[in-house]
C-alpha cells in the first residue's frame, strides 16, 4: 500500500517514502559512471578530458529540468493540499508544454554554438572533435534530458517515487547495456558514448511523458491549459535555487579545470572528473532525500499541518546528519578502490586521484545539511532563500576558494575548496533556519 503525502510521517515512512528517490538518484549516477568508465578505459584519458570539459555546458542547459521541475512541484503539492486538484494539473500540464518548447529552442541554439563553446573551454586539438561529437549528440535530444530531470520530482508527486525509480532503472542499463555494445565491441569511442547517453535520456524522459499523458491512478495528468506568467514566474523563482546550484556547479567545474589545467595539468582534469563521477553517488543520496521529502513539505505547509510540518524537518535533519558520516567514512575507505577502477593504468594519475578523492570527500559531512535546507526553503515556495543559500553555496564561497587557497597551498588547495565552501555554507542555512522558524511555525 503506497503512502499517502497526507499522512504523518514517523522516521519509518519518511525513509521508505524517500527511499525509492535516493536509488533512483544513486543509479542515475552509477550509470553516469560506468558512461565515465568506458570512455576512460576504452577510449583513453585525453576524450575522457574532452567529454568532462563539456559535460558542464551541457548540465547548465539540464538544469532548466531540475528548475521547472522542483519549483513546479511545490506549486503542485501545496494547491494539492489546499484541495484544487484540477488547478494542479492545469498547472503541471502547462509547466511540461514549457519544458518541450524550451527544449526545442535550445537544442538548435547549442547544436550552432556546440564548437565555439568547446574551444573558449579550453579544449584543444582533438579535443575540439570530441567535444562536438558528444555535445551534438546530447543536444539533439536535450527536450527528453529536461523531462527526464523534471519528472524526477513530478513522480514523487504523484505519489510514485517507485515508478521513477523503474524508470531510472531502465534508462540506466539501457545507457550500460549500449556503452557496452557501442564502446567496448563496436569501439565508436565518444560517439558511441553520446548515443548511450542520449537513448537512455529518451527512455527516462519520455515513459513518463506518455504515461501522464494517459489516464493513470494519480492525482496528475496532462490536460489542456492556459499558459499563465504568474505560475511560472512563481515556478521559476521556488526552482531557482535548484537550477542556481546546477549552473553554479557547471561553472564551478569549469574554474576548476582551467585552475587544474594550470597546476597539474591534463591529469588534473582526469582526475576532478573522477572525483565527479563517484561524488554523484554520495551527493545523489542527499540530492533524492531531499527531492523525495519536499512534496511532503508542500503539501503540509499548503494543508497548514504546521506539527507535521515541524516533526519532518526535525527527523529530516537528524537522519540527514547521521548519513552525512556514514556516507563520510565510506568515501575515506573507498577512495583508492575508486580511483583504481578509472585509472588503474597509471600510477601517477591514480595516486593523485586517490588524496583529491580524500580530500574533497570531507565536505560529504557537511553538504547533506545544506542541501536539504535549500530545497526545504523550495518546498514552502520561499525560492529566494532557497536561491541565497544554493547561490552562496556552489558559486560565491567556491569560486572564491578555489582562487584563494592555491595560493597558499597549492593543488591541495583546491580539491580542500569545497570542504571550506561547505563549512560557510552551513553557517548560512543555520542563519536562514533559525530566522524563519516563526514564519513557518517550524520550531
Amino acid at each position: 500500500m503506497s503512502i499517502q503525502l497526507s499522512e504523518h510521517f514517523t522516521y519509518k515512512k519518511l525513509i521508505k517514502f524517500t527511499l525509492p528517490t535516493i536509488a533512483m538518484m544513486i543509479f542515475t549516477s552509477i550509470y553516469g559512471v560506468v558512461d565515465g568508465l568506458f570512455i576512460s578505459n576504452c577510449v583513453g584519458s585525453e576524450s575522457f578530458a574532452a567529454v568532462n570539459l563539456i559535460m558542464p555546458a551541457l548540465m547548465i542547459l539540464g538544469s532548466i529540468g531540475f528548475m521547472i521541475g522542483t519549483g513546479g512541484s511545490a506549486i503542485v503539492s501545496k494547491t494539492i493540499g489546499e484541495g484544487d486538484t484540477k488547478k494542479a494539473n492545469e498547472y503541471f500540464s502547462m509547466l511540461i508544454y514549457l519544458i518541450i518548447i524550451t527544449g526545442i529552442i535550445l537544442s538548435v541554439i547549442g547544436i550552432i554554438f556546440i564548437r565555439p563553446i568547446a574551444i573558449l573551454l579550453g579544449a584543444e586539438g582533438s579535443m575540439i572533435n570530441d567535444c562536438v561529437t558528444y555535445g551534438r549528440i546530447i543536444l539533439v535530444i536535450l527536450t527528453a534530458f529536461l523531462l527526464q530531470n523534471s519528472f524526477q520530482s513530478f513522480l514523487v508527486v504523484a505519489e510514485k517515487p517507485k515508478m521513477g525509480l523503474i524508470i531510472s532503472i531502465a534508462a540506466g542499463v539501457t545507457n550500460m547495456v549500449l556503452d557496452f555494445l557501442l564502446v567496448y565491441l563496436l569501439k565508436m569511442g565518444v560517439l558511441g558514448a553520446a548515443l548511450a547517453t542520449a537513448i537512455s535520456q529518451i527512455v527516462g524522459g519520455i515513459i513518463p511523458l506518455v504515461y501522464f499523458m494517459r489516464k493513470n491512478d494519480t492525482v496528475l495528468r496532462l490536460v489542456k491549459t492556459k499558459f499563465k506568467l504568474q505560475p511560472i514566474l512563481k515556478t521559476c523563482t521556488n526552482g531557482s535555487s535548484e537550477m542556481v546550484t546546477n549552473i553554479s556547479m557547471s561553472l564551478v567545474n569549469m574554474l576548476y579545470n582551467m585552475q587544474l589545467m594550470k597546476y597539474a595539468g591534463s591529469n588534473g582534469v582526469v582526475a576532478y572528473g573522477i572525483i565527479m563521477y563517484v561524488g554523484f553517488i554520495f551527493i545523489g543520496t542527499y540530492l533524492g532525500y531531499s527531492i523525495g521529502t519536499a512534496p511532503i513539505i508542500g503539501y503540509h505547509y499548503g494543508a497548514k499541518n504546521t506539527e507535521e510540518l515541524k516533526g519532518v524537518l526535525k527527523k529530516s535533519l537528524k537522519l540527514m546528519m547521521i548519513t552525512s558520516i556514514v556516507m563520510t567514512g565510506i568515501a575515506e575507505i573507498l577512495a583508492r578502490p575508486l580511483a583504481s577502477i578509472f585509472v588503474s593504468y597509471n600510477k601517477e594519475l591514480l595516486e593523485m586521484t586517490t588524496t583529491a578523492i580524500r580530500i574533497f570527500s570531507l565536505s560529504y559531512i557537511i553538504s547533506g545539511v545544506n542541501i536539504f535546507a535549500s530545497s526545504f526553503f523550495t518546498a514552502l515556495n520561499n525560492g529566494v532563500v532557497s536561491a541565497i543559500i544554493s547561490f552562496l553555496r556552489t558559486l560565491v564561497f567556491q569560486i572564491s576558494m578555489i582562487f584563494i587557497l592555491p595560493k597558499f597551498m597549492g593543488l591541495e588547495g583546491i580539491w580542500l575548496a569545497v570542504v571550506v565552501a561547505e563549512i560557510l555554507s552551513l553557517i548560512v542555512s543555520s542563519i536562514f533556519l533559525i530566522f524563519n522558524r516563526k514564519k513557518y511555525q517550524y520550531a
